[in-house]
């Protein structure tokens, strides 16, 4: 899973939960939206990807409340699944949508299910960021479209965390494990998925990117 936030440029001393603790608590307040300025940025550049793609079926993976739903159905998905470990997360969304709790570097979906796979900020979430990359791409039909972002590896010299404030009041801090550019295009390479972009947009007011974006292909003839 996983979503995003952080206080940029830092942010003060927060009780540091782990990830399902974090996001049952951070549920109730955790808007469908873009909220913050990293996740504007990112949202900037992962939605005219997902139209690129123009996918018939597609799966959000890390969906928590459900912000890329909406622009899966926009880019054209007819039928459009999302999937999260954080049952809280998932019980915040509205709407037709199909959802499912479940891991992501495990989905339990049958080899070439989907056109197009999609996470926003999730695999930050993740220790081994090869287990997600094969799952994405046998998950992916010939001609399928991977779209998704981690948090920049500049978060590690500029030494950001990942914060926020739950409904009643508290901050918080959620751990991620940090990955390198180079790691993510080795595991993509591997998992036989073609790169088409890589973005690393920033925000006002801070000179390093503050996420990446990557797009890959499965090679092959898309099914018609």
């Amino acid at each position: 899973m996983g979503r995003l936030v952080a206080r940029l440029p830092r942010a003060r001393a927060a009780r540091i939960l782990s990830a399902p603790d974090g996001y049952a608590v951070w549920a109730p307040s955790y808007h469908p939206y873009p909220h913050n300025k990293l996740m504007e940025a990112e949202q900037r550049i992962v939605a005219p990807l997902l139209r690129i793609a123009a996918p018939r079926r597609a799966l959000d993976a890390g969906t928590g409340t459900g912000r890329c739903l909406p622009l899966l159905v926009a880019a054209g998905a007819r039928l459009v699944v999302g999937i999260d470990l954080s049952m809280p997360m998932l019980t915040r969304q509205s709407g037709s949508d199909r959802r499912v709790c479940g891991d992501a570097c495990r989905l339990p979906f049958s080899d070439g299910s989907f056109d197009l796979v999609c996470a926003s900020l999730m695999v930050g979430d993740v220790k081994d960021i090869g287990r997600w990359t094969r799952e994405a791409a046998r998950v992916l039909a010939p001609g399928g479209h991977l779209v998704y972002s981690d948090f920049h590896p500049s978060w590690v010299s500029r030494r950001w965390r990942r914060t926020f404030r739950a409904s009643d009041g508290r901050q918080y801090e959620l751990p991620y494990h940090p990955h390198g550019i180079s790691d993510h295009l080795g595991h993509l390479a591997s998992s036989s998925l073609r790169i088409q972009a890589i973005r690393e947009p920033t925000v006002e007011g801070v000179s390093a990117p503050v996420v990446v974006v990557f797009h890959a292909v499965k090679p092959g003839a898309p099914r018609r």
